[in-house]
């Protein structure tokens, strides 16, 4: 109507202005992932995190999945050393060795687990029994930075073979898929992911986590 104006979206704080942040943010994160090579991904974009900023390697994430034959991890753990070489010169993504490394390791260590236990996503959703945890915070610094799931998470994966995997990566990684709800509780998504993820709407101050 003439004369209104608009109300800004309250929407968590992280994102800032960026509208590639502020896409992730209203339509990937926090949202649960149940398939399998879609985690991988994304717990080896984390780990590609790692001293850097989620954005960064948000801008890159098309570079990966083309320099890492879109994260099959088959082909990934058959990489030769000639194309873990070939990656270090790719100015598409993060041209560290280590990580790169992590990278084959990880594929190898997954196709292993999954040999064992079939599904990575029963694996990785075992850590919050298989049903998302709702936190209710009011600031984005009462987040915090590792929770024991994500260091039993780490833990875990670790003894598993997995690399750049440590409880802070995990629980970046955690928020990501929808494990854990971390949207601020005055955001639009934090409703909408309660209603994806089948959690109950309200619950008793009593269980509301804080700092």
């Amino acid at each position: 109507m003439r004369g209104m104006t608009m109300q800004p979206i309250a929407r968590c704080t992280w994102p800032g202005g960026d509208p590639e942040y502020l896409k992730y943010h209203d339509q990937q994160w926090g949202v649960p992932v149940y398939e399998d090579l879609e985690l991988f991904e994304k717990l080896l974009l984390d780990g590609a995190q790692a001293g850097l900023s989620w954005i960064t390697i948000l801008k890159k994430q098309k570079n990966y999945q083309r320099a890492y034959d879109q994260f099959d991890p088959i082909k990934m753990a058959n990489w030769t050393d000639r194309k873990v070489e070939d990656l270090l010169q790719d100015r598409g993504i993060i041209r560290n060795r280590l990580k790169i490394h992590a990278a084959r390791q990880n594929a190898r260590a997954y196709l292993n687990l999954i040999e064992e236990r079939e599904n990575f996503s029963d694996f990785i959703w075992s850590f919050v029994n298989h049903e998302p945890i709702t936190n209710y915070w009011k600031t984005w610094r009462q987040t915090p930075a590792t929770t024991s799931e994500s260091e039993k998470m780490s833990k875990e994966l670790k003894s598993r073979g997995f690399q750049f995997v440590g409880p802070t990566i995990c629980y970046a990684f955690m928020q990501a898929v929808g494990l854990v709800n971390d949207h601020l509780v005055t955001c639009y998504r934090h409703a909408e992911i309660m209603e994806l993820s089948g959690a109950i709407p309200s619950v008793p101050a009593c269980n509301i986590r804080s700092t």
